[in-house]
C-alpha cells in the first residue's frame, strides 16, 4: 500500500491537532480503566463490548493520523495539462501556476489544492480531493467513539452493578466521580461539534458543493449536479463498495479518469 505522507508546518495547527488527540488519549485510557475492565473482570459485561470500544478507537485515532498526513490533493509546480483539458484550467493569481477549475490555493500551506472544500486546524491540513473521504472517517468514528463514552458513563451511574474488588487507595477510584464527569463533558462537546460538521459534509457532497465554494457564492450552476448519495460518496471514497468506505488504511482510487498528475493518498 502506497502511502504519501504530507505535513503543513504550522504551530497553532499542531497545538490543535494535539488537543484532539489529548481527548482521544484520556477518553481511550479512563473511560476502560475505570468503567470496562472493571466490569468486565466481574463479569458485568461481555468481552465483546470491549473489543468494539478498543476498536472504535483504534479507528478514530488511525483516521486523525491518516486525515492529517494525507496529500489533500496539493498541485505540483508543473503539471501536464491535456491539450483536451485546457479549457478547463485557470491560473492562480496568488501562486501564478495553472490549476483546474474548482481548485483553491489554502494561503496557509501555501499552495493550490484540487477540489478544496477548508483548510481545518484541528487536523493541521487542507480537505481536498484526495483526502477528504479520511476527514469523513474521522467525523464518523469521531462520532461513534463519543457516543460509546456518553453511553458508557452513564451506564456507570444508572445501570451497572456495583463493583466490589475496588482498591479505595487507587487515584482513579478517590477521584472516580470528577474523571468521569471530565470524560461526559468531552464527549458532549465532541459529540455534538461531529454531528453537526458531519451533517454539512454530507450535504456538501451529495449536492457537489464544497464548503469554499458555500462561502464564497462562487459555484457556477455547472457545477450542481443531481446525483444518488451512493455515487457520490463512492466517487470521494474512490470504491463503490460500501465496507471500504470504513477502512482507513487503503489508497484510494479515482472513480472517473482523471488528470495525469492525480496522486494517489
Amino acid at each position: 500500500m502506497k502511502l504519501r505522507l504530507h505535513f503543513v508546518v504550522d504551530p497553532l495547527g499542531w497545538l490543535c491537532v494535539s488537543m484532539i488527540f489529548g481527548i482521544w488519549l484520556y477518553n481511550s485510557v479512563f473511560v476502560p480503566k475505570l468503567v470496562l475492565l472493571p466490569h468486565y473482570n466481574e463479569g458485568h459485561i461481555s468481552w465483546a463490548l470491549v473489543v468494539c470500544y478498543y476498536l472504535a478507537s483504534a479507528l478514530c485515532i488511525v483516521a486523525l493520523l491518516r486525515a492529517s498526513t494525507a496529500d489533500p490533493g496539493r498541485l505540483p509546480l508543473d503539471p501536464h495539462i491535456p491539450f483536451s483539458e485546457r479549457a478547463e484550467w485557470e491560473l492562480c493569481n496568488k501562486c501564478n501556476l495553472m490549476r483546474p477549475k474548482r481548485s483553491h490555493h489554502c494561503s496557509r500551506c501555501g499552495h493550490c489544492v484540487r477540489r478544496m472544500d477548508h483548510h481545518c486546524p484541528w487536523i493541521n491540513n487542507c480537505v481536498g480531493e484526495d483526502n477528504h473521504w479520511l476527514f469523513l472517517q474521522l467525523c464518523f468514528y469521531t462520532q461513534v467513539l463519543s457516543l460509546f463514552t456518553l453511553v458508557m458513563d452513564f451506564c456507570q451511574y444508572y445501570y451497572f452493578q456495583p463493583l466490589t474488588t475496588l482498591d479505595q487507595d487507587q487515584f482513579t477510584t478517590q477521584h472516580e466521580l470528577a474523571l468521569l464527569r471530565v470524560s461526559t463533558l468531552m464527549g458532549l462537546m465532541m459529540f455534538g461539534g461531529m454531528s453537526s460538521l458531519f451533517y454539512t459534509q454530507m450535504a456538501g457532497i451529495i449536492s457537489d458543493t464544497t464548503t469554499i465554494e458555500k462561502m464564497t457564492r462562487a459555484l457556477n450552476e455547472t457545477h450542481v449536479t443531481k446525483r444518488s448519495w451512493q455515487w457520490a460518496l463512492s466517487e470521494v471514497f474512490g470504491t463503490r463498495w460500501k465496507v471500504l468506505w470504513l477502512i482507513p488504511l487503503r489508497s484510494r482510487h479515482p472513480l472517473q479518469a482523471g488528470h495525469n498528475f492525480r496522486n494517489q493518498v
